[in-house]
């Protein structure tokens, strides 16, 4: 991280070098003014008065344009303040000055090269001082890597991939840093964090200020952000969210708040009535003594990655990832090893609405200089692929972040540092097909009563009908909405249940046969339990001309065997239906025939006979047309409906 890179210049160039000073008490000047400015400059940086500090160096350099040690201290100066052009210019000022004077600043030269995309100095400058003695083995290390990383940009530079970055636009960007940037699958709500700065001494602890803020689509323009104010920010710093794919809860990161295990932890809270709850620390294990941060949780809510400097990584920060269990707690987490993690610093996950794609930031891959946006896939033993750089210039020579991606995998939003003279900033644009995450469509849906209009708390969950597992399941929000991702490739049983109604099913056929661009929108409306009220077995399927259930009929029989468990006063009929290929009596018997496979399967799961009852009614009772593939589909159904009802 660029950031890390600084500290460590703080840390082993500049003290080296201010102590010799003091030592000698030698300067490259005879100005007794110019002395006078410097030696201000110096107090004034050493209080984080870089305002003044910069003016009193200018000073210097005005009074003797020969002053070395101003262009010295004004590069390291600028470099604190990541105004690297500008350091490396003063560096490099100072080097055809003398370039013996102190050895080490050729480090300081190229980095600031680096970080400011000139990559062949850069790769001059790190080998002339790796042609030193009496380096340090960090510093060797750290000019060893930032060869590799020159050597790479250069190439990269060559080979550029499409890329139209777009401001999201002065709802959402300021004069103050807009970052991690946070969409729902439906694309309609963007949440990011706004660190404001009163001042511009930025590099001063407790200066700035980090909140989250949320912005709506309307007609197609980000509308003008909102502080999502109490009880999500408070005096305190929060950042670096993670949205649900509906929008109803989130994982997110707050520093040094009351009752945390580190200096920062990672938070839940859940949406009701446009109202966030009380933030919970998760605790342990997903929290220790260390820094947890970055959290970002996959579609279904089970899989929640996030980046910590915990012991036993490999080295700066790492990822990790935590998986919620069915005793309600998380997992312990679990280091995603040796091929995303390296010695530097990997943060900023997102793993998309696809299940398997994540991306994150690292300066210890292959990269332009700070840190740069990766991703890899997991792959069937958990394991993860390769990790790939997005290539430039979607990486630069700034610190690239914080990016996510809708849930139709082509449009991307991340936050870039694109001018020095401003600040962060969050930019949409068309990720290129080689590195897009497979395409999720969505259902997006209302629950209300049937005969009320009632909009419902209802239950909701989305099987996968090969695996017979469980996908996802929640309950629909105090308005009777709900949304659900559904991963391309896969089949998918819908089932939305509430208490004294018959439940609802559909599924949702993806294997080829339909666009992800193109949601479901459903108004779903259930039945109360009353005579004469009907419900479809959407997920009840048989063998071709065969009344023998498939498995994937399973899951949803059961259901219906739960639902007259738990009420034993329903009565129901099972009608079988089909199209009109065929005979009437071929498809007569057929339908009856499954109709009674269906009733058969419900008594040897407990319920009596006596409250079953079946009838086939062949092609006589059709809700498509019997002409395209599609009605025809629709014809071939079963349906329950209350005989009798005794409250």
């Amino acid at each position: 991280m660029k950031q890390w890179l600084i500290i460590l210049i703080s840390l082993f160039l500049i003290p080296a070098y201010s102590e010799n000073l003091c030592l000698a008490q030698k300067y490259h000047t005879t100005s007794a003014k110019a002395l006078k400015y410097y030696k201000a400059g110096m107090t004034a940086f050493d209080y984080i008065d870089y305002i003044n500090a910069e003016n009193y160096f200018n000073q210097a350099i005005e009074t003797d344009n020969n002053f070395y040690e101003a262009y010295m201290m004004l590069g390291d100066l600028l470099s604190k303040l990541k105004r690297f052009g500008d350091a490396a210019r003063n560096y490099q000022k100072a080097v055809s000055l003398d370039s013996t004077a102190y050895m080490p600043v050729f480090f300081n030269l190229a980095t600031a090269e680096l970080m400011s995309g000139d990559y062949e100095k850069a790769l001059l400058h790190y080998n002339v001082y790796l042609a030193q003695d009496n380096i340090s083995e960090k510093n060797r290390l750290l000019a060893s890597r930032n060869i590799r990383n020159c050597e790479f940009a250069i190439e990269a530079v060559k080979k550029p991939v499409p890329f139209s970055p777009e401001s999201v636009g002065e709802g959402i960007n300021t004069i103050h840093d807009e970052y991690w940037p946070s969409i729902t699958a439906d694309g309609q709500t963007l949440m990011f964090t706004r660190q404001t700065r009163p001042g511009e001494n930025v590099l001063r602890r407790g200066i700035s200020q980090e909140d989250f803020y949320v912005s709506f689509l309307e007609e197609s323009v980000w509308g003008a952000a909102i502080n999502a104010g109490s009880p999500l920010n408070t005096p305190q710093n929060e950042g670096a969210q993670s949205l649900s794919s509906d929008g109803s809860y989130m994982y997110f990161t707050a520093c040094d708040r009351p009752g945390g295990l580190g200096s920062c932890d990672i938070f839940f809270s859940a949406r009701n009535n446009d109202r966030w709850s009380i933030p919970v620390n998760l605790g342990s294990p997903v929290n220790t003594p260390y820094w947890e941060s970055q959290p970002s949780v996959n579609a279904d809510g089970r899989m929640l990655f996030f980046s910590s400097n915990r012991t036993g990584g490999m080295g700066g920060k790492d990822l990790y990832y935590s998986v919620y269990m069915s005793n309600g707690k998380w997992s312990v987490p679990k280091n995603m090893g040796n091929k995303v993690n390296t010695p530097g610093d990997e943060i900023s996950p997102f793993i998309h609405f696809d299940g398997h794609t994540l991306y994150f930031a690292s300066d210890g891959h292959p990269g332009m200089g700070g840190t740069d946006i990766f991703f890899t896939r997991m792959l069937e033993d958990t394991t993860w692929t390769e990790p790939v750089n997005l290539g430039y210039p979607i990486n630069t020579y700034n610190d690239e972040m914080g990016l996510t991606i809708e849930s139709g995998g082509e449009k991307a939003y991340f936050s870039s540092k694109r001018d020095e003279k401003s600040g962060k900033d969050i930019y949409s644009f068309r990720l290129h097909e080689a590195v897009q995450p497979d395409p999720v469509a969505y259902i997006k849906g209302k629950v209300s009563d049937k005969i009320t209009g009632q909009l419902l708390v209802a239950e909701y969950e989305l099987i996968n009908l090969s695996t017979g597992k469980l996908v996802f399941n929640n309950k629909t929000d105090a308005g009777g909405n709900f949304l659900i991702c559904l991963p391309a490739g896969n089949n998918y049983g819908l089932n939305i249940s509430k208490d004294g109604y018959l439940f609802y099913s559909e599924n949702f056929m993806l294997e080829g046969t339909h666009s992800v661009s193109d949601p479901f929108i459903k108004n779903i409306k259930l039945s109360p339990f009353r005579v004469g009220e009907r419900m479809l077995l959407a997920n009840v399927f048989y063998e071709v001309d065969s009344w023998q259930l498939k498995k994937e009929s399973l899951t949803e029989l059961n259901m219906l065997s739960d639902l007259l468990k738990n009420n034993k006063e329903l009565i129901i009929e099972i009608g079988g239906y089909t199209d009109s290929t065929g005979s009437d009596d071929y498809n007569l018997n057929l339908s009856e025939k499954r109709a009674l496979s269906v009733v058969d399967y419900l008594v040897k799961s407990g319920i009596e006979r006596k409250r079953l009852t079946y009838k086939g009614y062949g092609n006589t009772s059709p809700v498509g047309d019997n002409v395209t593939s599609e009605g025809r589909k629709l014809n071939r159904r079963t349906e329950v409906q209350i005989i009798d009802f005794q409250k």
